[in-house]
């Protein structure tokens, strides 16, 4: 049977015991069409728990985000913890965000979950992920499913699963939930009960939300504010809760995108939801400059993330990177807080900024750095328990923990941390980009840059699974005129290291004094990454600081480049 047959007979198969009647007939239509590069795309493999638990299009087939993916991957869910639980009851918390099909998948789940004699606790609305998070540990449930593909764009959806210690799964629990998932002979045979979220006797009590917020005040009390705020939460769900939090903290100065204020699972006014993307902030900067703000701040749609802009000199707005706001919230934490005998502790994904190391080191902090993916950050801290105080985990694709409450990336807090430092900064006579000039100073001028080559379907991942093998196979003693000083494939030696630090497609080129490469695909996006860190010299004056920083950035991007075509992918 050749490729195509077989490829024609999967979708056949897939339709046939599809618990979707609409998905089940555009198998059918894929199978009469033939179409190779189609059938490859949906039937040429089955979805992998990756950095954020499952994500993918929306659409039919194992490769695709559906209510037979669900159903699947929510009963792997279920008899993954009613074997290791032990006795009593076991317990759900279930979430999702504004997307088109978040709520139908997240009913799905809470049905097969049900089903299988397990307690759903479940958000009615759509709910910022980091709430759920939170409702987690504060509920004591056993685990939470968030139905949500974060910052994707509109044809995506997810699967993201939290353990009981609050955190994303990670090994050996993603691979036993995955295991039984592909398991089952069957999607049909797999009891789902209907599942009314409307009428459900399950909802989240509001006492849990009210806890949230109470965990918030706790971290920035309401005081007096001086400082402006644009703010926009990008067609999601962020709006309601960033102002009451902000407001509750004494900041009366905010202002909202209107015309993002709303969800819209359509993301009308962006091309990409993700604000780290070119031009997805111009309506926040707009606003911003126009009420003459100190600080523009945006969410993705489902809240985890954060992104920050500053004015410059002239009154126009410019984007931080999350390494910036990263190390930002890292010196105003340890600056701020006491050191007490119990060790403080920052933590960074591998790929983040090695200023952070620095910046611990002043303040005589502890600094880990883990694997990629929000899943590692809160392991040390996990690990360690009392032994040391966690002040802040980041990653540079701008994901910020800085709740002891919140064992997961949040963009509410996040958000109420960044504008109580813009309001320090402004009691101080200062400016969030002086400050940031002064950490330059003191430990020298590092820039970020990431290379991103987009390769989507099956084709795409043989492409990167080709360029990580060339990468790992050839000697580099070089790149674009830089030394390479040593290699570290993360594929290898992880007995060595700690288990947050462990075994990894990811490979890293160390450029002496100067910096660094790392490669490695993308765990939730069809697209192989290249991250490149620099230092320079910071100038002396502030006012030159953009000037320096653009200049050492061409070098970082033309590293990346460099790399890329080193690998035979342009």
């Amino acid at each position: 049977m050749d490729e195509l047959e077989e490829l024609s007979q999967r979708a056949l198969a897939w339709a046939d015991d599809d618990c979707d009647p609409v998905t089940a007939a555009q198998c059918r239509q894929m199978a009469q069409r033939r179409d190779l590069a189609e059938l490859r795309d949906h039937f040429g493999g089955r979805l992998e728990f990756g950095t954020a638990g499952l994500r993918a299009k929306v659409g039919p087939g194992p490769w695709r985000m559906n209510r037979s993916t669900v159903r699947r991957a929510s009963r792997a869910v279920a008899e993954h913890l009613l074997a290791t639980r032990g006795a009593g009851a076991v317990t759900v918390v279930v979430a999702f965000d504004a997307r088109r099909s978040s709520r139908e998948l997240a009913a799905q789940t809470c049905g097969t979950l049900s089903a299988a004699g397990v307690r759903v606790q479940v958000f009615i609305l759509a709910t910022p992920t980091p709430l759920a998070a939170f409702a987690l540990l504060h509920e004591r449930a056993d685990a939470a499913i968030v139905i949500t593909a974060s910052h994707n764009p509109k044809e995506y959806n997810g699967f993201k699963l939290y353990g009981s210690d609050g955190s994303q799964i990670v090994a050996p629990v993603d691979s036993d939930v995955a295991s039984r998932m592909d398991g089952f002979a069957s999607t049909l045979a797999i009891p789902c009960v209907d599942y009314d979220l409307a009428t459900s006797r399950d909802a989240i009590p509001s006492r849990v939300t009210e806890a949230y917020f109470a965990a918030l005040r706790r971290a920035c009390p309401r005081k007096p504010r001086r400082v402006r705020i644009a703010y926009t939460p990008l067609h999601g769900v962020g709006a309601p809760f960033v102002e009451r939090a902000l407001g509750e903290a004494g900041f009366t100065q905010l202002a909202i995108v209107e015309t993002q204020r709303e969800p819209d699972p359509e993301f009308p006014t962006v091309p990409f939801p993700n604000p780290e993307e070119r031009g997805v902030m111009d309506a926040v900067f707009t606003l911003a400059e126009q009420m003459h703000a100190d600080v523009a701040l945006a969410n993705d749609p489902d809240v985890d993330r954060l992104a920050v802009g500053i004015p410059e000199a002239s009154g126009r707005f410019v984007q931080l990177s999350g390494n910036q706001v990263g190390v930002l919230l890292a010196d105003f934490l340890l600056e701020q807080g006491a050191s007490g005998p119990t060790p403080r502790l920052v933590v960074e994904s591998v790929v983040s900024t090695p200023l952070l190391r620095d910046v611990a080191a002043e303040y005589g902090a502890l600094c880990e750095r883990t694997l990629t993916g929000f899943k590692w950050i809160s392991r040390p801290a996990i690990t360690h328990g009392d032994a040391v105080r966690l002040v802040l985990g980041f990653e540079e694709a701008i994901g910020y923990a800085v709740l002891p409450e919140v064992r997961d990336k949040d963009g509410v807090s996040a958000a109420l941390l960044m504008a109580e430092l813009a309001d320090n900064c402004a009691a101080e006579g200062t400016t969030l980009g002086e400050r940031l000039h002064g950490l330059y100073l003191r430990h020298g001028l590092w820039v970020s840059a990431q290379h991103n080559v987009v390769l989507p379907g099956a084709t795409g991942a043989a492409r990167i699974a080709a360029a990580m093998d060339a990468l790992r196979t050839e000697v580099w003693t070089e790149i674009d005129g830089h030394a390479v000083s040593a290699v570290t494939d993360y594929a290898k030696g992880a007995d060595a290291r700690p288990p947050w630090l462990g075994k990894a497609n990811l490979v890293e080129l160390e450029l002496g004094d100067t910096g660094r490469v790392l490669v490695r695909p993308s765990g939730t996006e069809p697209k192989l990454k290249i991250y490149v860190d620099i230092r320079g010299r910071a100038p002396s004056r502030s006012l030159e600081l953009r000037a320096a920083e653009e200049q050492l950035l061409q070098r970082a991007r033309a590293l990346g480049l460099a790399v890329s075509r080193r690998l035979g992918l342009g």
